[in-house]
């Protein structure tokens, strides 16, 4: 019987792989329908004309245009406002 533990059975040590979130394309950058603009968890921010969300909260692209961001202050369900930045593509027509 040994008298001390075997060496290298922590269980802690352990991490999880890197979710590759954030801004993917910025502010006056060209998009074709499909590319992905940002990476989120939740809603920080919301998608606005030509922008979809899908259903991991990721905002791409659904024409030509250039992105541009935008700040408004939203209404919540509550009645409180929260500020929103809000992601819209200008079309290039």
């Amino acid at each position: 019987m040994a008298k001390t533990k075997s060496a290298g059975s922590t269980t802690l040590g352990r991490d999880s792989r890197p979710k590759y979130l954030g801004v993917k394309l910025s502010d006056g950058q060209k998009v074709q329908p499909g590319s992905i603009i940002i990476r989120q968890r939740g809603t920080k921010f919301i998608p606005g004309k030509n922008v979809r969300r899908g259903k991991d909260d990721t905002l791409y692209a659904i024409t030509n245009g250039i992105v541009r961001f935008v700040t408004k202050k939203i209404k919540k369900f509550d009645g409180s406002r929260r500020t929103a930045k809000i992601v819209n593509v200008e079309s290039l027509s």
